[in-house]
């Protein structure tokens, strides 16, 4: 028996103002809260269409968790933190890696840098390396990882953590000498 599809309209009318709501406790303005709200509810039509969803307020919520998280993931890669501390020394160093500059300076600073990165990725088991890579780099989601390896997203997470662990250790001298230049 097929499975039917949700009416959006249906979908959009209830559950549009307690997704709002929490959406807009969780980002700084309202006009974020509604572009992620929109973005949520059109991949919910997208999804919906292809694969009807069973557990939609599950759905439409863990969506909603996950574009605030791509949200912040993307507004702190954009801004460079005032006070620089342990945390954010591999987002830092991401960004510097990513960045467009292309002065003699800039250019000489970032194959340095990645020399460095690669060495200490190199030293990482394969798995912790691959996760690194694919959320870092190429900005795949753990639930998109999970999703096409069937690995289980609490175990991506731990892969990462290591690999975010290891790294700000082994990268720790460079960052110094960075913010000492």
């Amino acid at each position: 028996m097929p499975e039917k599809q949700n009416n959006p309209t249906d979908i959009f009318e209830r559950y549009r103002h307690r997704l709002g709501a929490f959406i807009a406790r969780r980002v700084p303005s309202r006009e974020e809260a509604e572009d992620i709200l929109q973005e949520v509810f059109l991949r919910f039509v997208q999804t919906d269409a292809i694969n009807p969803v069973a557990q939609v307020a599950a759905w439409l919520f863990r969506t909603a968790r996950n574009r605030i998280i791509d949200h912040r993931r993307k507004h702190r890669e954009e801004s460079l933190p005032a006070l620089r501390d342990e945390e954010g020394m591999v987002d830092e160093i991401t960004t510097l890696l990513a960045d467009d500059c292309s002065s003699p300076e800039m250019e000489y600073l970032r194959r340095l840098v990645w020399s460095e990165v690669e060495k200490a990725l190199d030293e990482l088991p394969a798995a912790q390396r691959d996760i690194f890579y694919l959320t870092e780099m190429e900005g795949f989601t753990f639930r998109e990882l999970s999703e096409d390896t069937g690995i289980p997203v609490a175990t991506l997470l731990s892969r990462k953590h290591y690999a975010v662990k290891h790294l700000r250790h082994r990268l720790a001298d460079l960052y110094e000498a960075l913010l000492r230049a």
